[in-house]
């Protein structure tokens, strides 16, 4: 008989409900909205927060219960992921994350650092072992801390050397900024508590959560079967573009996850196996205002079913990066920003319009963020088009 088509209409449903979006869907604290998304990128510490906020029943208590899952019950974890990327993780799903897709990443980007440093004509690969020790020492004495504190007790982690000599991007590195940055690729290293308020890009370093190291094949099917739940249907692209895996590797986790193949207008998809059934929509229309770089915008490699392709030069900036995007009825229709004197400004993109109703919702969103946020300032950390516009705009 084939394979059931999904079509745009059914997959706005389902991104509604399990992204939190619908107004009967938001969650009670930043680990359900984490667990339900999988990961929030963490790349820009706004967007952790704000994305957050967007999918909270009572956004109110947003940065204060944010914090408190981040630094203190240590309940979600920044920390490197999928195609070397920082990402926000429920903290019981970093062994996955780690063996999943941080392993292969790890290996490269420490042999990258040794194959740098010999160029330089510094220090080897055993020397390199040594300060790594010292160092994870250090930071366990001290609990958190940023490279300069952490370089008190390792001074060896103030050691530079040039990268790329002779070539137009020829650079000083120190050891410090390197090595924790493989540190943390490794799993050994997570990002801490900012220095400065919440949207501070500045942070300190604290130890990985204990985890078991696990099976990789296994940790990729887990991985693999948690997204196609939030996000399937999915296709093979889709998955290979959100994992950063080879192609064997996705059909090999799509196979282990016995991954049920359904039909969209992109062609041959994937949902859970037990996913195959219809879904039934949020009963009231919804809007949404979402950061930059957030998970549900950056979610798929194909984006015309919910992301119109006229939208994006506006939306996104040259290396791909969404700005902020406003949202209704599961399709981005605009974006917005917020300008030095706190005000939350948006503007409506689609040449399809929207009703009067959509408007007064977003507007609600707009006064709901704008309360929340309160003293606080988001500047994206990927400036797009429109949300330079919309920010200096008077």
């Amino acid at each position: 008989m084939g394979s059931r088509y999904i079509g745009v209409a059914e997959r706005r449903d389902r991104l509604a409900v399990r992204h939190r979006l619908a107004a009967g869907a938001r969650a009670a604290g930043p680990e359900e909205v984490a667990r339900s998304l999988v990961a929030l990128h963490g790349t820009d510490p706004a967007t952790v927060y704000v994305g957050v906020g967007a999918r909270l029943a009572e956004p109110g208590g947003t940065v204060r219960e944010t914090e408190r899952a981040l630094y203190e019950d240590r309940t979600l974890v920044r920390m490197h992921g999928m195609r070397h990327t920082v990402f926000v993780f429920p903290a019981d799903l970093t062994a996955v994350v780690h063996a999943s897709t941080g392993i292969a990443v790890a290996a490269r980007a420490r042999a990258a650092l040794v194959k740098d440093m010999a160029k330089a004509g510094a220090p080897d690969a055993e020397w390199l072992a040594e300060v790594e020790a010292s160092t994870l020492a250090a930071l366990a004495r001290r609990g958190q801390a940023t490279a300069a504190e952490l370089a008190q007790d390792e001074p060896r982690l103030r050691e530079q050397f040039v990268y790329a000599a002779g070539k137009g991007y020829e650079g000083v590195h120190t050891v410090s900024s390197r090595l924790l940055r493989v540190l943390g690729v490794e799993g050994k290293v997570v990002r801490g508590r900012p220095l400065g308020s919440w949207t501070s890009t500045q942070f300190r370093w604290a130890l990985a959560p204990a985890h078991p190291e696990l099976d990789v094949a296994g940790a990729q099917a887990e991985l693999l079967r948690r997204w196609l739940e939030v996000c399937g249907p999915a296709t093979e692209a889709d998955l290979k573009w959100w994992t950063g895996w080879r192609v064997t590797e996705v059909r090999r986790a799509l196979a282990a996850t016995r991954a049920r193949e359904v039909t969209v207008d992109e062609g041959t998809a994937f949902v859970t196996e037990d996913d195959e059934d219809p879904v039934t929509g949020p009963a009231e229309p919804w809007a949404a205002l979402l950061p930059a770089l957030d998970p549900t915008a950056m979610g798929w490699q194909a984006r015309d079913w919910y992301l119109a392709p006229g939208l994006r030069t506006a939306l996104f900036d040259r290396s791909g990066n969404v700005g902020p995007t406003v949202w209704w009825n599961g399709r981005v229709i605009g974006g917005w920003a917020q300008r030095a004197d706190g005000a939350v400004v948006w503007r409506v993109l689609d040449p399809e319009g929207v009703p009067s109703e959509a408007e007064a919702a977003i507007a609600g969103q707009a006064a709901a963020l704008r309360a929340w946020l309160g003293p606080s300032r988001v500047t994206p950390r990927f400036r797009t088009p429109l949300e330079k516009e919309l920010s200096a705009a008077t």
